[in-house]
């Protein structure tokens, strides 16, 4: 297989104030929330990283994409370093979260146009792409229309495609059908599949079940920030449902640690 992202040892640990304290009820003055992670995802591949909320894949997939610094550990994205060439993987990556917030007053033809002179799109390109993106998506009817006055479903198809503008070969997705309506997320679904049949790289986090077993070439599990299992859902699973040997996982973990 011909791999393209590499992660090594990533580690995060947060401070915890006072109120996050209170909110979490405990006297820990940090926590864990990425635990010496590894794995790898390869060309043309659906990675999936399934656990509970609070496990650490959204901290992970925010290191991958050079939001957050890593405390230790690296990840190669394509031959580039996200702790010394930021600005490198920044060049490669789409990412698209469910707290990407678009601003109120701003339409999807100033916003595409806005970030594709970002990334320094050939003008001719954008358009295109433009063209193509929002009649897949149905934007073009609301090209005009501010993003206050969008629905929840074209905001997210609305973020997605804005996260494309510069035709990653690297997508990272965190949760990428959260809050949507069955409509709006099998058309998202249905394009990631696309997307890697076109041979791009798709990174997500979920803890839908379903959505691994049908997208996903390979997961990994994360309980408490630490990568438990990482290998194909046969493998996995081994005759299980995923739901079935992921509780099955959960609580060997959880038991563990007694």
């Amino acid at each position: 297989m011909d791999e393209i992202l590499r992660v090594e040892g990533l580690s995060k640990t947060f401070r915890l104030s006072r109120k996050q304290q209170k909110i979490e009820r405990t006297s820990r003055k940090e926590i864990v929330a990425v635990d010496n992670l590894s794995f790898t995802a390869n060309k043309s591949e659906i990675f999936g990283l399934l656990g509970p909320n609070g496990a650490g894949k959204t901290t992970t997939l925010r290191m991958l994409a050079t939001l957050i610094h890593p405390d230790s550990g690296d990840a190669i994205l394509d031959g580039y370093s996200v702790v010394s060439q930021p600005e490198k993987v920044r060049g490669k990556i789409g990412f698209l979260t469910s707290e990407l917030k678009l601003e109120d007053f701003f339409t999807p033809n100033y916003l595409f146009d806005f970030f594709s002179h970002l990334h320094h799109v050939d003008e001719a390109i954008s358009r295109e792409r433009k063209q193509q993106m929002f009649g897949r998506f149905g934007i073009d009817k609301f090209a005009e229309v501010k993003v206050a006055n969008l629905s929840t479903g074209m905001k997210q198809k609305l973020s997605l495609v804005i996260s494309l503008v510069h035709d990653p070969g690297i997508i990272i997705f965190d949760e990428p059908t959260n809050g949507l309506d069955v409509l709006t997320a099998r058309t998202v679904t249905d394009y990631l599949q696309e997307l890697r049949s076109e041979g791009k790289t798709i990174i997500l986090s979920t803890h839908i079940f379903s959505l691994v077993e049908k997208l996903c070439d390979r997961v990994g599990i994360i309980i408490d920030g630490q990568l438990t299992h990482c290998d194909t859902l046969e493998n996995i699973c081994g005759g299980q449902s995923l739901e079935d040997r992921f509780f099955d996982i959960y609580k060997e973990k959880k038991g563990g640690e007694e």
